[in-house]
């Protein structure tokens, strides 16, 4: 994506002056993380530099770690010393602590950790969702330019800066009849500063309440890769969800990766990665389908195309893995196929609030 007015240089600081309240209603930061402690802690340091402070911060930790929950203790009283305690708006639980910890007793995956985290604050009462994985930070105004945008849309994804803090593109809309990110989509914003979207990305995805008392709680059968992809274009049917200009992230984690034309990035992956990009286009097929957006010839090219894309990044940026890599591809196409004719599944149901 573009560079913005707004930029962000350095380490986010650990204390925040002047913070006032969210200006978004309820809103609930709910972070996944699994065995990354050094990233999360870049994370909470960030959260303690934000100018506004959320509701509530959800952390799933899916390895459910002392070490995780040592560090969410300390964030807790980080927290309290910097914001206090909000007695102002208990949850529905009666409790006023701002970090609440939800342990899982096994690694759920990315999809299973936002499912359940969402679950969490929704049964808290979140208004509004921020999702995020614990390998980026929080930059300290992201609220103040969220929270213009939550007035007239329900469901925004902010920009974000990579890691080496330049510009971060992300292929904001979805070629549903293909099943694929289109390659092409324009990255400049126009003056409006946003651009309709008809997908998600589950870092630094904000949705409302009303979003998911339609759609139902992100799928936990996706375990890792189109998770979000789904929910999105679920949303979508809902709702016109939005990109926007405004920068509210920045990447922690360096991911080996091949430059493209110095805009876009492929990045590497793992073989646990390959396998699931492929065996999940199986539950992508099924919630087209469900909708009436499903045509298994032309499916079948976007299907082609995922295949071809996977073995480019082998061979561009993992080479060293192409003995283990093709077979993971395979095994996940031959997988898809099973769920697509698993004539007992159903879509993740509607929460009707």
């Amino acid at each position: 994506m573009s560079e913005t007015d707004m930029s962000y240089t350095g380490e986010a600081a650990t204390t925040s002056p002047a913070v006032g309240q969210s200006g978004i209603p309820k809103l609930a930061i709910v972070v996944v993380t699994f065995k990354r402690q050094q990233l999360l802690e870049k994370l909470f340091d960030s959260f303690c530099a934000l100018t506004c402070a959320p509701w509530r911060i959800v952390i799933v930790d899916n390895e459910h770690s002392p070490e995780t929950a040592a560090m969410v203790g300390e964030l807790a009283q980080r927290t309290d010393e910097l914001w206090g305690q909000d007695t102002a708006e208990p949850d529905a639980e009666g409790g006023v602590d701002r970090v609440v910890y939800a342990p899982q007793d096994d690694n759920l995956g990315g999809a299973g950790g936002f499912s359940a985290g969402v679950k969490r604050a929704w049964e808290l009462g979140a208004q509004w969702f921020w999702v995020m994985d614990d390998d980026v930070a929080v930059l300290p105004e992201a609220i103040e330019r969220l929270e213009p945008w939550t007035h007239d849309h329900d469901v925004i994804q902010g920009s974000r800066l990579d890691y080496d803090e330049g510009a971060f593109y992300w292929q904001y809309h979805f070629i549903v009849s293909l099943g694929i990110p289109n390659p092409i989509a324009p990255a400049a914003f126009g003056p409006e500063g946003f651009r309709p979207m008809n997908t998600m990305c589950f870092e630094g995805g904000l949705f409302a309440r009303s979003v998911v008392s339609k759609i139902g709680f992100p799928d936990p059968r996706f375990f890792i890769y189109w998770d979000d992809t789904v929910y999105g274009y679920l949303a979508s049917k809902v709702t016109e969800p939005i990109v926007i200009a405004d920068l509210i992230l920045r990447r922690t984690r360096d991911i080996a990766n091949w430059d493209i034309a110095g805009v876009r990035q492929l990045n590497g992956t793992s073989d646990m990665n390959r396998y699931h990009i492929m065996r999940n286009r199986g539950y992508m097929m099924k919630y087209f389908r469900e909708h009436g957006d499903y045509n298994r010839f032309v499916f079948g090219i976007g299907t082609a195309a995922t295949f071809a894309k996977e073995i480019i990044r082998l061979v561009m940026v993992n080479r060293d893995c192409l003995k283990t890599g093709i077979p993971a591809l395979f095994r996940g196409m031959r997988d898809a196929r099973k769920i697509y004719r698993d004539k007992t599944w159903t879509p993740m149901p509607p929460l009707g609030e």
